[in-house]
């Protein structure tokens, strides 16, 4: 049963929606991945010469991307295009993400980046949970969209940028964390609990994981690697010393260091 009130009428004014449990949650998750996806096409491992309107349409990916992809698969018309508010909020949100890029340092910018997406990932994975629960799917399938929506933004920057899925690469256990994050609303939810109480324990359970996660460098086990072929490696910036700024090598393997080439080389 989906938490009392979910479902409670909103305030629409010229077909903008802007209250109502399910709506707050979900526009609350575009807005912050909408400014993620602006910052993240502002990496160097992603920046592929983009242009401002570039940058806005990764910003819409990241923001509506996931809650589009998960409407679509549940057979709705998507939220993002029935009420502006979604893409009005996405919009603003990439212009101060493209001007935080451009103004600011880049340890700064991955700092608040990576502090962002942790925010942002168990909205989006609360919304996909409850979303999956309205249209009456199983359990497994009310955790597959709990995945999908926090992810599926991601998928399509990454792809856009030509740049390896984070889904599929080591990370701080992005995939899981949002599963775990639906797990917990779907326990919050059947345990009677209201509707904010069950967003806010899932929420505070999913942020402060990926929290951890990023800063003591939590992450999914590599898989055996073929014999010959390189193994990645375990250099990874940890969120604290990411912020401090400390190290060039960190900064490298984290693709936030784009390479010159060599003076007099081959083009």
């Amino acid at each position: 049963m989906i938490g009392q009130g979910i479902l409670a009428a909103g305030i629409t004014i010229g077909g903008f929606k802007w209250t109502g449990s399910f709506t707050t949650i979900d526009l609350i998750a575009a807005t912050t991945n909408a400014l993620n996806g602006a910052l993240l096409a502002r990496r160097p491992d992603h920046y592929k010469n983009f242009t401002i309107v570039g940058i806005l349409l990764m910003a819409l990916l990241g923001g509506i991307g996931g809650g589009v992809t998960r409407d679509i698969i549940l057979n709705k018309v998507p939220g993002a295009f029935t009420n502006p508010a979604y893409i009005l909020l996405c919009l603003a949100a990439g212009v101060v993400g493209y001007l935080i890029a451009f103004g600011s340092g880049q340890l700064f910018r991955e700092g608040l980046f990576q502090f962002m997406t942790s925010f942002s990932l168990p909205w989006y994975a609360i919304a996909g949970a409850i979303a999956a629960e309205k249209a009456h799917l199983p359990i497994l399938g009310v955790l597959a969209m709990a995945v999908i929506g926090p992810t599926a933004g991601r998928w399509y920057i990454d792809v856009s940028s030509g740049v390896e899925p984070k889904q599929f690469i080591r990370g701080e256990w992005f995939v899981s964390i949002a599963a775990f994050t639906g797990l917990v609303w779907l326990i919050c939810d059947a345990a009677g609990l209201g509707t904010w109480w069950s967003v806010g324990i899932s929420f505070i359970v999913g942020f402060t994981i990926r929290l951890l996660a990023l800063y003591l460098g939590w992450e999914e086990p590599l898989a055996k690697e073929p014999a010959g072929v390189y193994q990645h490696s375990d250099g990874r910036p940890l969120l604290g010393r990411k912020i401090a700024g400390k190290s060039q090598r960190e900064l490298h393997d984290l693709g936030l260091v784009v390479e010159n080439p060599a003076p007099g080389g081959a083009d």
